[in-house]
Formats: C-alpha cells, structure tokens, sequence
C-alpha cells in the first residue's frame, strides 16, 4: 500500500536579525513542493519556523539592549509575516523556544543517552558563533594577522569548556552504508559527493553541550548546561509531528519525514549530525535531504556593507506575490546559485506570465465571450485539435518527471514550453478567421481554453493565486482541480457552460528607465 501522508520542511531560520530575499526563496521552493504533492493527491504536513537559542541570539540581543526573548519575539514574528505575505501552505510554523519543543528535545537526548552516546570531557576546539559550528584546524584559512577563518568567512575562537560529547565516531560506516544503499538521500549530486567524502575522511565526536551562556534547551540532569543548538534546532521536525508521542496518530502517519529542504550551507549537519543523532535515538531516517543555493544580488553577494541585501518586502509590495513566487521557482535551477536581478525579473515575467500564458488565456476567453455570449463551445476533436491536447499532456507528464526530484525550475520550464506550442496552435488555426465557420472557430477556442484549464491546474503550485484566478474564470469546479484533472482525457469543461466575464490575470511591468 502506498503512503499517501507526505511530511516536508524548510530549515528553521535563525532569527537574530532580519529575514531576506534568500529566506524566502527557500520558502516559496518548499512551498510549491508542498502544493504539488497536494496537488497529486497526497496528505501533505509542511513544517517551517524559527530556531531561537544560541549565542548569536544572546550577542545580538545585548548589543541592542533587549533579552534573547525579546529579540525571538519581535524578529521571529518577522519570519512568520514572510510567510504569510508569500502565501506559504504552512501546516504549521515553530518556534523553538515553545515547551512542546523542549520536551522533544529532552527525549532524543535522554534515548541518546540511554544507547550509550553521550559522554562528558572537556571540549578544547575552534569554534565559530556565526556558523554555530566546530571546526578542524584543517578546515581554516589563516589570515596574515592570525585570524583563523571558515569556508563562509565567520572568524573562529578557541574554545576550552566541560562539554557532553556524542559518540559521531561509531556511526561512520553506519552512515556511508545509508547512503551507498540510498543514492537519492541527498541531492544535488554534488552535495552528496561532499558529504560522503567528509564522512570517509573520517568523524571525530561531537561537543554537544555549552557551559558560557544559558539561552537554550537545559541538559537533563545536568545543571549549568544547555543542549549544542544543533541538537535542539534538528530536533524541530520532530517535535512538528507529535514527538515524543511515537505512538500518537500524527507521529506514526507523518515520520518519517519524506523531504528536508535546506541551504547548502548547512548540508552537513543534517546529513551527518541528524542521521546519526536519529539512529542513536532507533528512530526512522529521513528519506531526502535536498540542499538550495544561494542567491546574490545583481550578480554580487549580499552583503550589509554593500547595502544589497534584498528585503523580500520590497518587490512583494512592488509586483505581487505570484510574479516573484515564479521568477525564484523558473530562474533560479534548483540546488544551484542564483541571481536576484530587476531586470531579468521584469524579463521573466513578461515574457513567461503575462506575453505567454496571460495573453492565451486572455485572447481565448475574449473571443468566447464576444463571438459565443461566454458560452464554453463544443471542440470537436479534429486531428489538430486532440494532437495540442496531447501535447499538452505530454507536458505536464513532464512536469511530474521533474517534481519527482524537485527540480521546480524544469517543471516550471515544461509548462511555459507547452503554453508556448498552445500559442502557436492558437497563432497557426486563426479562429478570428473562421467567422464563417463559427463550429470551427468554436472547436479552436474550446481547444484552446481547454489548454489553459490544463496548464493552469499544473501552475497552481508555482502561482497558486493566478492558477485559481484562471481556474474561477473558466467555470472549473473546486473538485476538479487536482492533477488527475489535468491529465485526464476529454474536453474538461463541459460545452455549454457560461462562464465569467473574461479578465487580464498577469501583469506586465517596465523596466526602470536609465538616467
């Protein structure tokens, strides 16, 4: 029997300042994930939230003269307003200083301990409080004023604390056994070449707790410490499903989790940490980690000191919801970097949204309404007709290929490639010329409109808001928008429906003039 419960999340951002455009790009991929598994008809849990403790968040916190609780209420409620404003199915939104949280994480702790892979010594090391990671002399650049240095720039310090250790070096032939036997859990394939690569160089055990500050999960049984912010910040995507209730209804339908999507920047600790932590707590392995580049900013890094970090704010306000959710999902190649550009973005859209699929919805529709009074006409299936049909479908079956491993950039490239034949169907039978055969001009706009019903029932996950605009004007009823839907033979929207009064669904924009 197949599983139709399907369980996916986001990284939980670390909200010691404000969220930025790289943030919500990771949201709106895993968003249009989600919605596609829904869209197949799958029960679909989508967890996304914030992970608040740590020293960052103590540092940040002093330098503005407020708490750490302060500082995770007011930037963790930021988080969440993204969300919202990018139209995110969420099932829910986390936060990791809630007690369902601290009781989820005391348990993997206390089943960890129970196995045998906990111990205490003292942790002599170099530390990065940016990275929130311990790092090899090996693994650092050395600048000429000694500064060490990570692979992200964050400089490091040396660290000397009593510290509780996890026993990372027994799991170091459990691990590459996992993914020798599982090739698809983790993807790209680059990312996976790098962790199996880290992992056969070979795993020293991991400090897992921290004695200087106090802003975080407090160790069972052991005063003065508090949990390594790795160990409370994984521990989230079981906490979203129920746990430590293991044998509650949404524990046992959910976990374990099918897909983590994350920045590639933090592929390790949940590909090797998370992994290991899960088989020393004899709990069920996540089935994919899928790792997202960066983005830059008109082809530079962002950086504060450049002043362009990208408030995802700006262009909502400026475009809407669905032309950004878009320009991120077909831009941008899934697991690859990308670029936040005006320019390509006003490029993107025009050309994809508004010249292509807006303009075929538009002038279908319009012809319908002015040559039929709205009245859906009858498509007879003439060869020409059923072969832009199947092509269409052909399309979409392209589109499930694609989702399968998450590659929203070639499912979004499908879809525009089908629009694209439609209108060539649309420009080549020229219905405005069949006046005096109005059951042939009637047969090329059902066809046609019948295109759209297809392609928009496919889009609803990428522009979700658009797709239901498209879906309301062409009368399709709420139950009939599922992928099956768009797939299935037959002229989908009865002849003889009336339907709305035809409207522009996709906007198109200028470009910024040059002084």
């Amino acid at each position: 029997m197949t599983r139709n419960a399907y369980y996916l999340t986001t990284a939980i951002a670390y909200p010691n300042g404000e969220p930025h455009i790289g943030y919500a790009y990771e949201l709106v991929t895993t968003d249009a994930i989600a919605r596609w598994r829904r869209l197949e008809g799958h029960e679909v849990y989508f967890l996304t939230g914030t992970d608040e403790h740590g020293i960052k968040m103590v540092q940040t916190a002093a330098a503005q003269g407020i708490t750490a609780r302060e500082l995770a209420d007011a930037n963790s409620a930021r988080f969440r307003a993204v969300t919202q404003t990018l139209n995110i199915s969420n099932s829910d939104f986390i936060r990791t200083t809630e007690p369902r949280h601290r009781a989820s994480a005391e348990q993997i702790w206390r089943k960890m301990l129970a196995n045998g892979d906990i111990y205490q010594s003292t942790y002599e090391g170099w530390y990065s409080v940016r990275d929130e990671a311990y790092f090899d002399e090996a693994e650092l650049t050395t600048a000429t004023d000694g500064k060490r240095f990570t692979p992200s720039g964050a400089e490091v310090t040396w660290v000397e604390e009593p510290s509780y250790f996890f026993r990372l070096s027994a799991y170091e032939d459990r691990l590459l056994a996992h993914y020798e036997a599982n090739p698809q859990f983790i993807l790209p394939l680059e990312r996976r070449n790098e962790v199996v690569s880290f992992v056969k160089g070979g795993l020293q055990d991991l400090s897992i707790s921290r004695t200087t500050f106090d802003w975080g999960i407090p160790v069972p049984d052991a005063p003065g410490h508090v949990m390594y912010v790795w160990i409370d910040a994984l521990t989230n995507y079981l906490t979203g499903v129920g746990y430590p209730d293991e044998d509650g209804k949404m524990f046992q339908k959910f976990w374990p989790a099918d897909l983590h999507v994350i920045g590639k920047d933090i592929i390790r600790f949940h590909t090797v940490y998370w992994p290991a932590f899960l088989l020393s707590a004899a709990l069920p392995l996540p089935k994919r980690v899928h790792a997202h580049g960066f983005l830059t900013s008109e082809g530079k890094k962002m950086s504060k000191s450049l002043g362009n970090v990208v408030d995802p704010f700006a262009p909502l306000a400026e475009f809407g919801v669905d032309p950004v959710r878009y320009y991120c999902l077909r831009e941008i190649s899934f697991g690859q970097d990308g670029d936040w550009g005006r320019e390509k973005f006003v490029n993107r859209n025009n050309a994809d949204l508004a010249n292509n699929f807006g303009n075929l919805a538009q002038r279908s529709l319009s012809m319908i309404a002015k040559n039929f009074g709205g009245v859906m006409p009858e498509r007879n299936g003439t060869p020409v007709d059923n072969s832009i049909i199947f092509e269409t479908i052909a399309g979409i079956e392209r589109m499930t290929t694609a989702m399968q491993t998450e590659q929203v950039h070639e499912a979004t490239g499908e879809l525009i490639a089908l629009l694209s034949a439609a209108n060539l169907y649309f420009a080549e039978q020229a219905p405005w010329a069949q006046k005096a055969d109005l059951p042939r001009m009637g047969s090329i706009l059902a066809t046609t409109a019948d295109v759209v019903r297809r392609a928009a029932i496919a889009a609803q996950p990428f522009v979700p808001d658009s797709a239901t605009k498209l879906l309301d004007l062409l009368a399709v009823p709420a139950d009939q928008r599922l992928l099956e839907h768009a797939v299935a033979p037959g002229q989908g929207v009865p002849a003889g429906t009336m339907l709305p009064p035809p409207e522009p669904v996709f906007k198109k924009f200028e470009q910024l003039k040059s002084s």
